[in-house]
């Protein structure tokens, strides 16, 4: 639990948007649910024990390369990538399709 307390201060809590209570109170509301379901992408990655900002480095900034064929878009991730896996375990679970593909370059 301080875990969580210390990673909400250190993070969304840090400034508080406001100086009314309604509007920091919907901050917190949402900076807590935002947290909770990095957890839950985080646990499904297999990256359980990561703090928030290594969450964010690895997961949220990927370095994929988007390209357009026809009506659809393709992802690229780097094919030596050291989070690809744990990467590609999130996409599955949360789209519920096959991984994308890896580029060749």
């Amino acid at each position: 639990m301080e875990q969580v307390i210390g990673e909400l201060k250190g993070g969304p809590l840090a400034h508080l948007p406001s100086g009314v209570f309604s509007a920091n109170a919907a901050w917190l509301g949402f900076a807590v649910i935002a947290f909770n379901i990095s957890r839950a992408a985080a646990t499904a990655a297999g990256m359980a024990a990561a703090r928030m900002a290594t969450l964010m480095r690895i997961v949220t900034a990927t370095p994929a390369r988007i390209a357009s064929t026809g009506r659809r878009q393709v992802m690229h991730l780097p094919a030596h990538w050291p989070w690809r896996d744990a990467w590609i375990r999130l996409w599955a679970l949360a789209t519920g399709t096959g991984p994308p593909a890896a580029a060749t370059t």
